[in-house]
């Protein structure tokens, strides 16, 4: 079947199988951010944005992913940037596996609601694993992010 679909801001137009992944859509365009992680939607390493939406691509077929527009850290990262140097800073990217699915995410929650308190931040990223650390390290860089945008210290 032939789909379409603009990915990271360009238009893709491919014959996949109906059964395809959007997750093992988007690593063959060499989306490599995407990763494969529990595979029962439980771990967000696999997230990417859809029309602006986080959402699981382990548990998404690429053909429902037609007519949309779906962006992973790839295409992101001018807007990604700033962000993951806070979370560098804070000591949280200790191994980096988990990193593209709290970043995808915290673009998605900060582009929703640009002004989080700590509880909507922790309940937004919910759905991310990281076997490392104990998630204060992210929250800690995503504060500082936040402050910094608003002239206040980074912490």
């Amino acid at each position: 079947m032939e789909i379409k679909m603009i990915l990271n801001g360009r238009q893709i137009i491919r014959e996949i199988s109906p059964d395809l992944l959007l997750l093992e859509f988007v690593r063959a365009e060499g989306c490599r951010s995407v990763k494969r992680g529990c595979e029962t939607s439980n771990c967000g390493l696999c997230t990417v944005l859809m029309d602006g939406t986080p959402v699981l691509s382990c548990s998404m077929l690429a053909a429902r992913a037609a007519g949309h527009r779906i962006d992973t850290l790839e295409g992101l990262t001018a807007e990604a940037e700033e962000f993951i140097g806070f979370i560098a800073d804070q000591g949280a990217e200790q191994c980096g596996f988990c990193n593209p699915g709290f970043v995808m995410n915290t673009i998605a929650l900060l582009r929703e609601n640009p002004d989080p308190t700590d509880d909507e931040i922790r309940q937004f990223l919910a759905g991310n694993l990281c076997r490392c650390s104990g998630y204060e390290g992210q929250l800690r860089g995503i504060r500082a992010f936040l402050d910094s945008r608003k002239g206040g210290k980074d912490e």
